[in-house]
């Protein structure tokens, strides 16, 4: 339980959160020209480095924090997914604002995407750069606090979650875009992280 547990919350919170994202309509663009094989290979290789990196830092900072100091960082954790879900619901900027917001990290995506390298390798960029950050780049990092003796199993998490969220879209993105509005997937997104956030108040405190 140790293990699938922080595996389990790590794969859930960046499936729901990966749906819809703007790394993933990137990555789908790249699907009409690209194998799956090779565009899921760099999925998984960026999101080892980016969310591999916030998970191995978190964790080492855990290692130097007394017993005490542990407790309250899964607090702080827990309080984080809660915060980050309900952040969700909360009024959305407008479109330009919003644009404005990412235009520079956008840009540099889409001019990169535009080079003549090998798709696994753009792909890998554009995830490690998309993801930093991100709520689940944060998300990855609290859970290396609360995980320290984990790693590899929120690694795993983290990767497998990113990598079949990504196959679904590109499987049936079209089925997607045309049936799931992106305010059902972010409800959803919304309230996976409340609940295990939820959760792991239940878990610290019983």
């Amino acid at each position: 339980m140790e293990i699938i547990y922080p595996f389990l919350i790590t794969f859930t919170l960046v499936f729901f959160s990966e749906l819809g994202d703007k790394t993933q309509l990137l990555v789908l663009s790249f699907s009409t020209k690209n194998k799956t094989k090779n565009i899921l290979l760099g999925v998984a290789l960026g999101t080892f480095f980016s969310h591999g990196f916030a998970i191995l830092f978190g964790s080492r900072i855990a290692y130097f924090s007394s017993a005490s100091f542990q407790f309250y960082l899964k607090l702080f954790t827990y309080a984080s997914f809660i915060l980050f879900g309900l952040i969700g619901f909360l009024p959305k900027k407008s479109k330009h604002s919003n644009n404005d917001t990412f235009s520079q990290k956008s840009i540099l995506l889409q001019k990169f995407s535009l080079l003549k390298l090998n798709c696994i390798f753009i792909v890998a960029f554009c995830i490690l750069v998309g993801e930093l950050g991100d709520k689940t780049f944060l998300a990855s990092l609290s859970l290396g606090l609360a995980y320290p003796n984990s790693k590899l199993a929120l690694i795993l998490g983290s990767v497998c979650g990113m990598v079949m969220s990504n196959f679904i879209a590109i499987f049936c993105g079209r089925l997607m875009a045309n049936h799931l509005k992106q305010s059902y997937i972010e409800l959803l997104s919304n309230i996976t992280f409340i609940v295990f956030g939820l959760l792991g108040f239940l878990n610290v405190f019983f």
